[in-house]
């Protein structure tokens, strides 16, 4: 058994130590906000908080977390950074077909943790997540508005 905070809850979960931490999210846990993407850690679907830096969960082992807490996107309002990036979000409608978009979130909120005014190069090194519908520039105008 492996003890987990998620969210600032605390699961007892029984999965082998290897198991990518995204998969015990969705598969085990029922948080399926967090999405399957490449599941090499290259697009950014699947990034979740640990202690509050924005990690792609899918090559995360389980038993790499240790005591780190996980914040997944099922609980980023409950942060004031991340209130602010969902209210940018929702006003500027940046989403379209939205797979991408928990992730995006993650990343966003994570980034706006660090450095609560970025500038546009931050913005560009930090939001590294892919987004197959191309709102690139939609999510660059969501975190400046966040960040403002």
């Amino acid at each position: 058994m492996v003890s987990l905070t998620i969210n600032g809850r605390h699961y007892s979960v029984d999965a082998e130590p290897d198991t990518p931490l995204l998969f015990v999210l969705r598969d085990t846990l029922g948080l399926t906000g967090t999405k399957y993407g490449c599941g090499i850690a290259q697009c950014g679907a699947c990034t979740v908080h640990l202690d509050g830096q924005a990690m792609r969960s899918c090559q995360v082992p389980l038993d790499s977390v240790g005591t780190q807490a996980i914040t997944t996107i099922e609980a980023i309002e409950q942060d004031d950074v991340g209130r602010k990036v969902v209210e940018a979000w929702v006003a500027l409608q940046v989403p379209q077909c939205g797979y991408c978009q928990s992730g995006q979130v993650m990343a966003a909120t994570a980034l706006l943790k660090q450095t609560s005014q970025p500038t546009d190069k931050d913005i560009a090194d930090a939001m590294t997540n892919l987004c197959r519908c191309g709102t690139y520039n939609a999510i660059a105008a969501a975190v400046r508005q966040a960040a403002a």
